[in-house]
């Protein structure tokens, strides 16, 4: 998923910390400088003292001259601009993005050398240092670094720090920049195959919720005539009844839904960093939810907490092709700081999906015990198919060896969801979700099967 560069643009700003210009550049000397100014100071007094003019001229020279590169450094303050561009700005885990910068000299006098330091978290990688050489009256450089990182989450890049130098190193200066750039590092989305799980096989047509185009004509669903409508639209029984002018709704496909619920119980995962369960469990939902909506789904992600998102449009799932494209990225950047949560039960997300037909809901679950189980298995009524991957802990944290009798509770919990009608897999460590996505349809395929079978045989 490719995201547009982004660019921020700021001029330096002197960090002055509450003190007054001439504190500010002399603090900036350096030990040249100092040294410098120090032995002007000596030299003019000893050149008071032994009468010497001479002496006294050179003394004036070297202290002058640290002085007056502090005050010309000093009055550069606004006269340096920098940019940062990210690409991408989103980019998901353990892949890189470049980081751009450039600084523009938009004074009329050359910059002496500068020191470029960017902030940058630490799970990024080192802090980028630069040293840029001189820099002409309009002119301008650019550098670039690379940053990456195997957490998800959104890391501020920023402020900028400059160091400016004078020619002849008696002063520096420290300028920061106003402005950051976020970057967003997403969950890894792995491609799934184009299998058919349940009935709603496609996006458009086929799906459990009809069309409003195969109504009849008693089952039209009118509303209020609006300027430019086509008069051969006006539905004249129903302009009778209302007292109004009413016309017939357009003829639209209705999308298939997909509910993609992930469980984000603290109690119902162990462990922690980029291959523990709950991170398993995060990739796999983005991956679906990439994958339902290249399809042509309408798509919403539900958590355990009853959040959905998005929360476009009444029923909260993303509509057309534009609307689609901007849930992906909202559902993304949701997944991208998605934390556990502290509720202990899934009775929230059950309230929400038995209020109507959801379409397909694929889920992807945590531990869960009998009662929350018990909750799960009643979720795939108001679905039109129910896919589940339940990620056991034990088996996550556990030697191989002594996962027998956790790998007995995690069948349990398995047949109770098969038995409503869930499509249910356990998950083991290692696994991947291309894997199992088959490994479900297969079995979903299996079911199918059987199921026409007996019913034959029942109608002989």
């Amino acid at each position: 998923m490719s995201e547009p560069a982004t660019r921020a643009t700021s001029h330096a700003e002197a960090e002055s910390g509450g003190k007054g210009p001439v504190r500010t550049a002399l603090a900036g000397l350096t030990t040249r400088g100092r040294s410098f100014l120090a032995a002007g100071i000596a030299a003019a007094a000893c050149a008071y003292v032994l009468g010497q003019a001479d002496l006294l001229r050179v003394g004036l020279l070297l202290a002058v001259l640290p002085l007056v590169c502090a005050t010309v450094l000093y009055r550069t303050r606004y006269r340096v601009a920098g940019s940062r561009r990210l690409s991408p700005a989103r980019v998901p885990a353990s892949s890189e993005a470049r980081v751009h910068l450039r600084m523009d000299n938009v004074s009329r006098l050359p910059t002496g050398l500068l020191m470029l330091q960017d902030r940058v978290p630490y799970v990024l990688g080192p802090r980028p240092r630069f040293v840029l050489d001189r820099v002409e009256a309009g002119g301008h450089r650019e550098v670039s670094y690379r940053v990456r990182s195997d957490l998800r989450g959104r890391y501020p890049l920023g402020p900028l720090q400059l160091r400016l130098t004078d020619p002849f190193g008696m002063c520096e200066l420290t300028r920061s920049f106003s402005t950051y750039d976020t970057l967003t590092v997403i969950p890894r989305v792995e491609p799934l195959p184009p299998v058919r799980l349940a009935g709603e096989s496609s996006g458009y047509g086929d799906g459990r919720q009809r069309s409003l185009a195969l109504a009849g004509e008693d089952d039209v669903i009118p509303r209020g005539y609006r300027y430019g409508d086509d008069l051969r639209r006006v539905h004249w029984r129903s302009t009778a009844r209302y007292g109004e002018l009413m016309v017939r709704r357009e003829e639209q496909p209705q999308r298939s839904r997909c509910t993609v619920l992930v469980d984000t119980r603290g109690l119902a995962y162990r462990g922690a960093g980029p291959d523990s369960a709950f991170e398993w469990a995060v990739a796999g939902t983005a991956s679906v939810l990439v994958h339902m909506l290249e399809r042509g789904f309408s798509v919403r992600l539900l958590t355990d907490t009853g959040s959905s998102v998005p929360g476009e449009g009444a029923d909260g799932f993303a509509g057309a092709s534009q609307e689609s494209a901007d849930a992906a990225g909202l559902m993304m950047d949701t997944l991208a700081v998605i934390d556990h949560s502290d509720g202990t039960g899934l009775s929230h997300a059950y309230d929400v999906l038995r209020g109507g037909n959801e379409g397909l809901l694929v889920a992807f679950f945590g531990d869960l015990d009998e009662e929350q189980a018990t909750i799960a298995a009643k979720m795939s009524r108001r679905s039109g198919g129910a896919l589940a991957f339940v990620l056991d802990s034990d088996t996550w944290t556990r030697e191989p060896s002594d996962v027998a009798e956790a790998g007995n509770r995690s069948e349990e919990r398995l047949r109770m969801l098969r038995e409503a009608g869930w499509t249910a897999l356990g998950v083991p460590r290692g696994a991947t979700l291309g894997d199992l996505w088959r490994q479900a349809d297969r079995e979903r395929s299996g079911l199918a099967s059987t199921g026409g079978t007996a019913a034959g045989e029942g109608g002989r």
